[in-house]
Formats: C-alpha cells, structure tokens, sequence
C-alpha cells in the first residue's frame, strides 16, 4: 500500500496513464500505445515523479505540451492533463475541430467548473466527435511532490501566491481572496490524494488563518456532501486503516523571517542557495575555461548540464541532509571503491588474455571464468554508480567553489551565532567591509539576520554606519526598508522568533579530504558540524503534535472538518500526540526548514509544504520590491 504522499501521487499518475483503471500486475501484456498532451502545470507534476522511460513502459510514445503544434495522428488514444483554464478549453475544443486524435481522455489538475465542461460538450457536438471524447476526470492532482515527506503548491505561476503577493500594501481584498483560493484548492487536492482529513491548527490573524477558515469550509463541504464526497468509498478503502488523522499546522513565513536569509551548511540547501535548482533538477554551466597556452584561443562555450536528483539515487538520499564537509569526504570515498571494483575488472581482462599453454594458466581461466562473468554482469551497475559519482563530484565541486570564493562558512557560523544569541568573536562591521568575504548579497542577508534577530534594535548612528558600509560594498538597501517596517508591525503583535540554541562546533581540519588525492581541495574551509537544534517552524509543530502547552502555540486557532457544527472550538479533542503531521508555511518555504523537520521527525511521519519554494536570493528580491513601494 502506498504510503508517502509521493507514491500517492504516482500511483495517482500510473493509474490516470492508464486510462483512468488501475495498472494491470502482469508486465507480459503489451501496453496500449498512446500520447500525453499536458500543459506546463501537468509538466512540472509528472516530472519530479515519472522518468520519460517510465512513461515510455506505460505506453506513452509521445509527450507533447498543449499549446504546441501537433500533427493530427488519427489512430491513437491521447491522454490530456492540464489545468482547467480558458486557453486549455479553447485549445481542447479546436483539437476535438481538427480531430487529431482517435479518443480523447480529459483529465483536469484540479475540478473543472459546470461552464467550461459544456463548452467542451458543445465543441464535441459541433465536430461530430461526441463519441470519441471516451473519459472526463478531475483528478485534484494540483500540487507538485518533491520528495517522500515534502510538497509545493505550483512552480508555473508562482508569483501570483508568493510572499511578495501576499504582503503587498496595496492589495485588494479581491485579490486577497483570489490568492488564499488558489492555495486552498492546491491544499484540497493534497488532501484529496492522501486520502485524509486533517486537524487543522493555525494562529491567529494572518494569511495562514484565511487559509485554514476557507480549507475547513472546502472540506467540510465536500463531507457533507455524501454522494460526491471524495473522502469516502473505494478510493479512501486504503485510508481507513490508519485510525489517527493527521495534523495539519498552516504557519505565516512572517513568523520566521530569518531562516529563508540564513546562509546553509548542508548539501540539499546549499545547491538550493548557490546553485540554480529547482524540481529537483540542477542546471549548471560547465566549461568555460581557456586554455593558458594558446593565447588567442577562443573562450570555450559553457555548456548548460542537466542533472536530476531523484529517489533512486541513493548517494543523494542518504546524503542531502549532511554538512557539506562530510558529503565530501563520502564522494571521495565512493571514488575510490569505484576505483577499485574497476581495476579489479581490469586486471580479469588482462588475465583472460593469456595465451593458455601451460597447465597453470589454464586452472587459472576456469577459476576466473567465472570471476569475469560475475564482474560483466556487475558493469551496467558499476556504469550507473559511475555515472552518479560523476554528477555528486561536479554539483559538490560547483558548491565548494562558491564556498570558498564567498566564505560561506564564515557567513554560516557568524549567523548562527547571531540567531542563537552566543557571543560573536568579530564585529559585524569587519565581515560587511571585508571586500574578500561574500557578495553585495551575502552581506544583506547577514545584515538582515543581525537586524532581525537582535533583541535591541542598533542605534541611529550604528545603524548609519552599516547601512554606509553595506552601500559601499554594492548593497540594495531597499530590502531593509521592508523588514524595518515588518519588524515594527510584529514587535506589536508577538515576540521574536527563538531559534533555540543551535551550535556550531568547528572539527579540526578535514582529515580525509585534505589529502593529497583528494578531488575536493578543502584547505582553508571550516569544518563545521551542527547541533541539533529546533528551528521556529519546528518548534511550532512540536508544541501542538506532542500536544505541550506553550504561549506561543495556546492561542492557536482549531478546526476539525469532520465536526457536524462547525462551531470555533480551540479546545482540542484528543489528548493523545499526533503520530502524522503535514506542516504548511504560506508565504514559501525553504530546504533549511525541511531539514530541520525531518531531523526532527525520526520516526513519525512528518510532511513539509509550502507555497513556492526560494533560495534567500529569490526571497531577498522579494523583500526588495516590497521595501521600493
């Protein structure tokens, strides 16, 4: 049975590729040949889930986006899924006109309304193709998996629900409400697919209330609703065995502001920060370098590398939630037993070409016969370990280089130390004038963390005196101006956030990756390793999963869908501690809180989500733009 919400969705998908039944066991029979026209909503689903080899085993011969030119192919089946918006409508029923297909099977990313389904109807009509438009579905797909235990609402658009969006002075009220929709009908479909009805926790008075006010009502809706409902029947048999409901907390991005800027120490959040990255996939631009000794050689044209970082890699699993020092030296080793298991094959083939006349050899071949054998079987395994090692060192290589160019760990210790108030062994003013240390961005975002974090707010004259050093160095100041605003507002409403005690021990130097032999040259890097410590988003879901009572967590709103009234009550039904938990930041998330939950969770099962996901560069550009208005 599945049980993460990424085989959920998966199995979600399989089955929708499968013309809407469920796939058949036995791998014998031949799949039915067939294309999928998506659009790039449908795209960004499937692709963090399902490989093109995957979709080619379902029978997908051809993918093609919607609003691409297509050939008519007359004998085919054509899956669709795609959003329910007017262009999609427009160009599916120009599509039934034109009859490029032999069936049509429209499956929508989330409900399709009354309206839109009889413009399909009477486009269908008009092309005398009523009975080759064999299936509609709503398949309440409209959200994107990331990983096992992490989800975000969409990737397209993803402007329209950001934090810029949400907490601009001048937005309408309308526009409000068409954005807390948008994130609730994302929400909808999660639920829908993890076949659960949450509790609903959330505080009070900000866009993570309106979540949650109009996600009850949604639910609720659609429970009392029996015919329709979509939380009950066969497609909830495989939820009914599990007796608790999970939790689920919607939190504010205003609550924590300084995370997002925070500059990050372990492998998956660093290439989220310093390299572009985004559904799981890593763009990076190789080569580029000129040869020394021919002087007037052309530069070599960077070639852009794809490279996607899935489940099955099981380097990357293990691996993307470590201090980056410690992923190193596992590259490393990785390369060397590599290295090894290839000479040993190696040294079979040179042994196999004895010329075989005496008696020695020739024990020597039927003892090895079988040594080779086993070792060709063993190459598409070693290609593939090769071909991962291959990628780890280029990404890892790609992240020491900004390391070491900007002095992130330097950042990296400094910030904690300012978020867990320890004592600071250099000022603050040395770090932003140090013109080796960091970019004009790096500088902000330490500033911010210092501003935001610091219990005293600096005075005028200090204040003058960074904000002429940050501007000598190329700063933007205009990202202050925002979170000088945005503190005054919350030093009314609550207490700063509190980052717990997390340390930073530094380790000696590194041991194994400071040889000589090593790919990775770390002189001059800390090796910092962290302490465990609850980030504030963290320390929200602790309070309510394990049920403590704490000022910060009490005057949390309640909600439970499944109640007949739909009475306010914040008193809590059971006293018992949850054992699942989904965790939702409206206003975006980041990789550093998801690590932090998950070295949390050990053992329950705990899920992060957020509106769009960004690095601090992205979040920083939002603050900008919030601070020119």
């Amino acid at each position: 049975m599945a049980t993460s919400i990424r085989e959920k969705q998966t199995a979600a998908l399989k089955r929708m590729l499968n013309f809407n039944t469920p796939p058949l066991k036995n791998a014998a029979a031949e799949p039915v040949w067939k294309v999928l026209v998506y659009d790039r909503f449908g795209q960004d689903i499937i692709s963090p889930l399902l490989s093109v080899k995957e979709l080619r085993d379902m029978g997908i011969t051809l993918h093609l986006l919607l609003h691409s030119d297509r050939d008519p192919i007359p004998d085919v089946p054509a899956i669709y899924f795609l959003m329910p918006t007017e262009e999609n409508i427009d160009r599916i029923c120009q599509d039934l006109r034109n009859q490029l297909y032999e069936s049509y099977y429209f499956n929508f990313i989330s409900a399709i309304s009354r309206s839109k389904l009889e413009d399909i109807a009477s486009a269908a009509l008009a092309a005398n193709a009523v009975s080759q438009v064999t299936k509609v579905f709503d398949q309440y797909l409209n959200f994107i998996t990331l990983e096992d235990d992490m989800f975000i609402l969409c990737h397209q658009n993803k402007e329209l629900i950001s934090y810029h969006a949400i907490n601009r002075a001048d937005i309408q009220d309308t526009d409000m409400e068409t954005i807390m929709d948008t994130i609730v009908d994302s929400l909808f479909c999660f639920f829908v697919t993890l076949g659960a009805v949450p509790i609903i926790r959330c505080p009070r008075g900000n866009a993570a209330e309106m979540v949650a006010v109009k996600l009850d009502k949604k639910l609720r809706e659609n429970l009392r609703d029996a015919r329709n409902s979509l939380f009950t029947g066969d497609g909830m048999a495989a939820g009914q065995f599990s007796f608790q409901r999970p939790l689920f907390v919607l939190a504010d991005r205003n609550m924590d502001m300084a995370t997002p800027l925070h500059h990050t120490w372990t492998y998956q959040a660093l290439i989220h920060d310093v390299l572009d990255f985004h559904l799981n996939r890593v763009m990076m631009e190789e080569g580029g370098a000129t040869d020394a000794s021919s002087a007037g050689a052309r530069p070599k044209k960077k070639i852009k590398k794809m490279y996607d970082l899935t489940a099955a890699d099981r380097f990357w699993q293990k691996h993307k939630g470590s201090p980056f020092p410690e992923v190193a030296e596992s590259v490393q080793e990785e390369l060397d037993t590599y290295r090894a298991q290839e000479d040993e094959v190696k040294r079979l083939k040179s042994i196999m070409g004895l010329e075989g006349e005496d008696e020695g050899a020739i024990s020597m071949l039927s003892d090895n016969t079988a040594k080779l054998t086993s070792a060709v079987s063993s190459l598409p395994e070693l290609l593939e370990k090769k071909r991962l090692i291959d990628l780890h060192t280029n990404v890892a290589t790609a992240v020491l280089d900004h390391i070491k160019s900007r002095k992130l760990d330097v950042y990296f210790e400094y910030e904690e130390k300012l978020m867990s108030k320890s004592t600071l062994d250099k000022s603050l003013l040395d770090i932003i004038s140090d013109p080796d240390a960091g970019t004009p961005e790096d500088k902000m975002r330490l500033f911010l963390i210092y501003y935001i974090t610091a219990q005293q707010p600096p005075s005028e004259f200090d204040l003058d005196q960074y904000k002429k050093a940050l501007l000598d160095t190329g700063c933007d100041l205009s990202p202050l101006t925002y979170i000088k605003q945005w503190k005054a507002f919350t030093k009314m409403a609550a207490t700063p956030a509190n980052y717990g005690n997390s340390g930073v021990k530094p380790m000696g130097l590194f041991s194994r990756v400071m040889n000589t032999g090593s790919q990775f040259v770390m002189e001059g890097v800390k090796n910092l390793v962290l302490k465990q410590h609850n980030l504030p988003v963290t320390r929200i879901l602790d309070n309510l999963m394990e049920m403590k009572s704490h000022p910060e967590t009490d005057d949390y709103r309640y909600f439970d869908p499944k109640m007949l009234r739909g009475s306010e009550s914040s008193i809590p039904r059971n006293k018992n501690p949850f054992q699942e938990a989904i965790v939702f930041v409206v206003g975006g998330g980041n990789y550093i809180e998801y690590q932090n939950l998950v070295d949390y969770a050990k053992g329950r099962r705990v899920v992060y989500g957020c509106s769009e996901l960004f690095n601090a560069s992205q979040f920083i550009k939002q603050l900008s733009q919030l601070g020119q208005k």
